[in-house]
C-alpha cells in the first residue's frame, strides 16, 4: 500500500441504497462504518478527504470529515465540483446538508465552471479527482453497479498505469461490521 494524504471518497446515492430520510438506520451504520475508514486512513497519515459534492456517499463522508476535524486537526476536506449550480435542482434537505458541506470545507472548486451542459464535465471530474489524489475509498459492491460503477472503471483504468490504491466498501463487508455492532 502506498503512503496515502489524499483519499478521495465516493460511491453510492442515497436513492441507490433506498435512502429516503436523514433518520434512516440504514444510514447510521453506513456513516458509522465511513467514519471507522477514516479514522483508520487519518492514523496512517491521510491529510486530504476529497469529495465531487454528490448527494449521498459524498455528502455523507464531507459531514464526518467535518465532525472529525476537533479530533484531527490536521484533516482538511476538499470538494471538486464537476459544474456551477450543481445543488441547484436538488431538494430543500440536500441542499441544506449541500450548503453546509461547502461552506465548512478547507478547499472547493470546480472541474468547470460552467453549469451542466453535458455528461463530459461528470467524467473529466471524476478522472481529475482520480489523478490528483492518492486512493480511492469507494462504497461500491460490483455485484450492484450504480452510478459508482462509473468510478470504479476510471480508478481501474488509472490504476493500470500509475500507483494507486482501490479500497471498496461491498455490502456483505458493511453487513459483517452491523452484525459485529450489535452483537456488543
Amino acid at each position: 500500500m502506498n503512503f496515502i494524504k489524499t483519499l478521495f471518497v465516493t460511491g453510492y446515492r442515497p436513492y441507490e441504497l433506498s435512502i429516503f430520510s436523514s433518520d434512516d438506520p440504514k444510514l447510521h451504520y453506513i456513516k458509522l462504518f465511513l467514519e471507522k475508514e477514516i479514522k483508520r486512513y487519518v492514523e496512517e497519515g491521510l491529510e486530504w478527504v476529497i469529495i465531487a459534492g454528490n448527494i449521498g456517499t459524498e455528502l455523507w463522508v464531507g459531514e464526518l470529515v467535518l465532525s472529525l476535524k476537533d479530533d484531527y486537526e490536521e484533516l482538511k476536506l476538499g470538494v471538486l465540483l464537476p459544474f456551477a449550480e450543481m445543488a441547484s435542482k436538488w431538494n430543500e434537505a440536500n441542499q441544506t446538508l449541500y450548503n453546509t458541506v461547502i461552506e465548512q470545507a478547507d478547499y472547493v472548486n470546480y472541474t468547470s465552471n460552467k453549469p451542466y451542459t453535458n455528461p463530459s464535465q461528470l467524467k473529466n471530474n471524476q478522472e481529475f479527482i482520480i489523478q490528483n489524489t492518492d486512493a480511492c475509498l469507494l462504497f461500491y459492491d460490483p455485484e450492484y453497479p450504480g452510478k459508482a460503477s462509473f468510478i470504479f472503471e476510471a480508478a481501474i483504468l488509472y490504476q493500470e498505469h500509475y500507483p494507486y490504491d482501490i479500497q471498496t466498501i461491498s455490502f456483505d463487508e458493511l453487513q459483517w461490521f452491523v452484525n459485529e455492532i450489535e452483537e456488543l
